[in-house]
């Protein structure tokens, strides 16, 4: 199995922050929700039993991330979801999957050996 590119410097900063935020159940329950379209805070909040300022700083944490933007529109702060972002994760796990489902399949053939 080839190896995976090494990332430079900033490409493991960017992960480092990804996977900072989605570590937090919060976060990735505020991810998810946004994935089904731009909300106020407001909406971010309702269904956490947090204050608007503790949800202001996951989204803030989502935002370093690059995982959300957050755009003002008049009176109201508007979070998005950044999808493209969350392909870098998918990109480093992915090189894992594979290594497993090679692991797997060398075990699944050498037992196959076994019984016949």
């Amino acid at each position: 199995m080839a190896e995976p590119a090494q990332p430079n410097v900033w490409q493991n900063v960017r992960l480092d922050a990804i996977f900072h935020a989605l570590s937090d159940t919060t976060r990735r329950e505020i991810l998810r929700d946004v994935a089904t379209g731009e909300k106020t805070m407001n909406e971010v909040a309702r269904p956490y039993r947090l204050t608007l300022a503790a949800v202001s700083k996951h989204v803030k944490v989502l935002e370093e991330a690059e995982l959300v933007a957050r755009e003002r529109r008049g009176s109201f702060h508007l979070v998005k979801l950044k999808a493209d972002r969350l392909r870098e994760a998918e990109e480093w796990i992915s090189f894992y999957e594979r290594f497993w489902t090679e692991r797997l399949d060398a075990m699944a053939k050498f037992l196959e050996g076994e019984e016949g």
